[in-house]
């Protein structure tokens, strides 16, 4: 009689196993970072951006601002929202309409370096100048017998607030501009419009070109 020896399975090593183990950890641990990242993608948070352009020294308003739902992740806390403005908050800096509003854009009124002033230009202004422009303003003194001295920079950096080309202003033509500048430049600026100087609104970011 033949004895039959039945063959028995070799037991599975141990590394192999773990192996296993490891690969099926990699797979959910990778499931798990692309859902936490996809997540991350669609939580969106209310920030506020510019219903019109707003131009430094600009009281701050609600109907100046609009709600926008975006997904901004960890720079959210940069940009001024709902629960960040305060009442009689001043504009620091231009922001152009449609544009997220830095949180470092709006700053309380009484830390406020600028004002407003209306000049009125000389000579055409281009069509191109619209509210939030960067502006230079040249003055030109007068002299004997309705002459002018050369122009010379009377404020080497202003912003239009608004510019109103129907205006008159003391009986006179032309364009009526509204303009910020420091508060360092507003004697110098006063002084020309007093002593009927020659004033003269000129782009300086590409505006007139």
């Amino acid at each position: 009689m033949n004895d039959t020896v039945s063959a028995r399975p070799r037991p599975r090593a141990f590394w192999a196993d773990l192996r296993f183990l490891l690969g099926i950890a990699l797979i959910v641990v990778s499931v798990v970072g692309v859902w936490f990242v996809v997540a991350a993608a669609r939580q969106t948070a209310p920030v506020f951006a510019a219903a019109s352009t707003i131009v430094p020294g600009q009281s701050v308003e609600a109907d100046d601002l609009r709600v926008v739902e975006v997904a901004l992740g960890q720079v959210q806390e940069s940009y001024a929202s709902p629960a960040t403005l305060r009442p009689g908050s001043v504009a620091t800096r231009t922001v152009p309409a449609g544009e997220l509003v830095p949180r470092d854009a709006v700053g309380d009124a009484s830390r406020a370096r600028t004002t407003t002033i209306v000049l009125h230009s000389a000579s055409d202004v281009p069509a191109s100048v619209t509210t939030g422009s960067a502006v230079e303003v040249w003055a030109a003194a007068p002299r004997d017998r309705g002459a002018f001295d050369t122009p010379r920079i009377l404020v080497g950096a202003a912003t239009v607030a608004s510019v109103d080309r129907d205006r008159t202003m003391m009986g006179s033509g032309g364009t009526a501009v509204e303009i910020v500048i420091a508060r360092a430049d507003v004697a110098a600026a006063l002084a020309a419009v007093a002593d009927g100087s020659n004033l003269s609104i000129v782009p300086t970011d590409g505006a007139g070109s």
